[in-house]
């Protein structure tokens, strides 16, 4: 859509506002409002947006280590340019359009170093350059309580009541009785360009999955971005709170994100993963994509797992893949290969509904592309219990950051520069989490010792 056919739909529309923003290291949707002589003097040259956004943590806490920005350059602005191909309009905020932005630097007019969704697109173009059109499709587990955001401040987190009781995993029944806000995510998501394939209960007190449907892969990370933030807005709306958490509770499991990929040709209508005279119907590219998303699991772990949190949900027994390995339908695998002609495809089961679907996605896509490239054959095949043999990925964040900081093919895949930034902030919630006192701590030693 051009300027044209877009001040058109404003008209069309009756857009008074607009909503501009973009993604941060962590995941979060930094952005704010803007009036419309402000978003047409912006459109084709772009507008200033504090860099703060990644000098910063998911409490807005500034880093002490990061140098792409900081005290020692004084919070400059970068350059956020609108990507016009991303207009929506939430149905609840009738006169407002929303678009996203990509972050540059300032002086230069490059991509910003720290840019997820940049960081994603060079993953793209270079799958684009060798005549390979990545798809991807996602799948979020979330948690739903009768809270608000006072009352759980107020209770510490603790005792929450979720929507439901029980556990009632695919349950017929909870959809029945929450018909309301399941329509409402729906019609919601649809109306604002996020198409949710599936949507059911999980084994739990008040969890949800949600399938959104699969699409290029830039396209497939917005909708996967963009969908835990209007998530959130729709909860409030219904006096609930949501988290995507990889593990909120101990004693129940943990909440997955996983990411199904494949690989068509330029024109999309060849899907590079089937080979019917291929065992299984998996063709070599798939084959070597899947030894490539094995082979760097390890190293690339603080990628799909980007909090002290996530690791929580790395124990044997509640779904979650610890050893790199792969299995066709085999859900305890870190790749699930699901052979089936045109829907031929992977699902990388490592990550879980923390995660930046655009660095998620990168990471995945680049360790499938890099296979490729470098011939790389899968292990053998696992049978069974996956997570029963094998040497597990890094079990602990601060583990994770070391591989990642050492890893060879991470930079050549994701980029110096972006790697760089991203250990340092992992290697700050690290220190941010070794400086708190937990309730557990307090419980076990304050009398004992």
């Amino acid at each position: 859509m051009d300027r044209t056919e877009l001040k058109k739909a404003f008209v069309e529309r009756g857009i008074r506002k607009v909503k501009v923003g973009g993604f941060d290291v962590d995941g979060i949707l930094r952005g704010k409002l803007v009036s419309l002589e402000k978003f047409w003097s912006s459109v084709d040259k772009g507008f200033g947006f504090c860099d703060v956004v990644f000098g910063w943590d998911v409490a807005d806490q500034l880093y002490d280590n990061a140098k792409v920005t900081g005290w020692h350059s004084g919070y400059p602005d970068a350059l956020a340019k609108i990507d016009l191909s991303t207009f929506r309009v939430l149905p609840y905020e009738r006169d407002t359009a929303c678009f996203l932005v990509d972050f540059h630097d300032a002086a230069s007019g490059k991509p910003h170093a720290a840019c997820p969704r940049s960081l994603l697109k060079r993953v793209v173009a270079r799958a684009e350059a060798s005549g390979m059109r990545p798809m991807v499709g996602s799948e979020f587990e979330f948690w739903l309580f009768k809270e608000t955001l006072e009352s759980m401040a107020e209770k510490r987190y603790h005792g929450l009541t979720p929507l439901t009781p029980g556990m009632f995993g695919y349950s017929w029944l909870r959809e029945g009785q929450q018909a309301q806000l399941v329509h409402d995510i729906l019609d919601t998501m649809e109306a604002f360009e996020i198409p949710i394939e599936g949507l059911h209960t999980e084994t739990g007190p008040g969890v949800w999955e949600a399938a959104i449907r699969y699409g290029d892969a830039v396209e497939a990370a917005d909708r996967a971005a963009l969908f835990k933030t209007t998530m959130k807005q729709i909860a409030a709306r219904h006096g609930l709170v949501v988290t995507f958490m990889a593990k909120w509770n101990a004693d129940l499991p943990g909440s997955s994100g996983h990411l199904h990929q494949s690989l068509f040709d330029s024109t999309g209508e060849q899907n590079l993963f089937h080979d019917p005279k291929a065992p299984r119907g998996l063709s070599e590219k798939a084959m070597r994509y899947i030894g490539g998303q094995v082979t760097l699991a390890s190293e690339l772990t603080a990628l799909y797992s980007p909090f002290v949190n996530t690791y929580k949900r790395y124990v044997p027994g509640v779904w979650a893949p610890i050893t790199p390995s792969w299995g066709v339908e085999n859900r305890t695998c870190t790749v699930r290969v699901i052979p089936g002609g045109a829907g031929t495809r992977v699902e990388y089961r490592q990550t879980a509904a923390d995660i930046n679907p655009y660095i998620a996605m990168a990471a995945s896509i680049g360790a499938g592309l890099f296979g490729i490239d470098n011939a790389i054959d899968p292990p053998a095949e696992a049978s069974g219990d996956a997570t029963a043999s094998g040497t597990p990925v890094p079990l602990t964040l601060e583990h994770a950051v070391t591989a990642l900081a050492e890893s060879v093919a991470a930079r050549e895949i994701l980029g110096e520069d972006f790697v760089d930034h991203y250990v340092l902030s992992r290697e700050w919630e690290v220190r941010q989490y070794r400086a708190a006192v937990t309730d557990w701590e307090l419980a076990r030693y304050f009398e004992a010792v």
